[in-house]
């Protein structure tokens, strides 16, 4: 587990490293980094979507997990998730104003309370930056692809964390990127990685025989369709809600172990008709 520790604590680093940087730039400036980041976005996306090996599973999972994701609302549950964070940051942070008002001795003191209190206050809470969205971007981007798959079971089963920990500085550096442009909620994306590749590193062995070069690459491609998807967004071209076609990831993987199954019924069908 010692990988997935090391690729949250990049994700941290690089989100605090991103949220001090927000804090000295311009609405402006922020509008300009939040572009970057879904220019970046968008061709990390499309460079993992090109290593499909058929586009009839890509096609066909994206749009049967999207409309199961869309049935569950995925999304809003997801979102909800990061609301839910965001609310028990601010209860914390109430109560913690509360408790130095209650303890100043003077309002010259009260006010250098209340000022530091404001200069450390994340830019992630203005009304201006969504926290839930933040939280489900940054986590869908983090974990969608084949590194965290294919690093955690080498990690798991070898003892390898050369792809995990190339992925952890990748991570980092997409966390200064996106905590700058989206606030704080890309930095609690650490419990998703953290779940998601724990359970991964812990069941390597029994998933490992699954994670053929093919099936790998089909996740990839169906992964970076999804990042495409945030980069849409970051962009502001079209709100898309990428967390409804997570279930595509689960479709791409059926359509993967079932292909030998296919190929029977399309040779009984060929030589039927011969």
């Amino acid at each position: 587990m010692i990988a997935v520790f090391v690729n949250c604590i990049s994700v941290i680093a690089g989100s605090f490293i991103g949220l001090l940087f927000a804090k000295h730039i311009s609405e402006r400036m922020s509008s300009v980094i939040q572009d970057a980041a879904g220019i970046i976005t968008v061709i990390l996306g499309m460079q993992m979507a090109f290593k499909f090996n058929s586009v009839i599973y890509l096609s066909l999972s994206l749009l049967i997990g999207g409309l199961l994701g869309t049935l569950l609302d995925l999304d809003g549950k997801i979102l909800g998730i990061g609301n839910s964070l965001e609310k028990i940051l601010k209860k914390s942070d109430k109560t913690s104003n509360e408790s130095s008002r209650s303890e100043s001795v003077s309002e010259s003191v009260s006010e250098s309370v209340s000022e530091s209190s404001a200069s450390v206050k994340p830019a992630s809470l203005d009304n201006k930056k969504n926290f839930g969205a933040a939280f489900l971007n940054a986590s869908c981007l983090f974990c969608v692809g084949a590194m965290s798959i294919l690093g955690s079971f080498e990690a798991g089963i070898n003892h390898n964390y050369t792809i995990i920990f190339t992925k952890s500085i990748l991570d980092g550096f997409m966390a200064i990127t996106f905590a700058a442009s989206m606030g704080l909620g890309t930095l609690f994306s650490f419990v998703a990685i953290f779940v998601y590749q724990g359970l991964l590193t812990l069941l390597s062995t029994f998933l490992q025989p699954f994670a053929t070069e093919q099936m790998l690459a089909e996740i990839t491609g169906c992964g970076g369709a999804m990042i495409i998807m945030i980069g849409i967004n970051l962009l502001g071209l079209k709100k898309i809600k990428t967390a409804n076609y997570l279930p595509s990831i689960i479709f791409v993987i059926l359509f993967v172990e079932c292909e030998p199954w296919f190929n029977q019924v399309k040779d009984f069908v060929t030589r039927l008709f011969a």
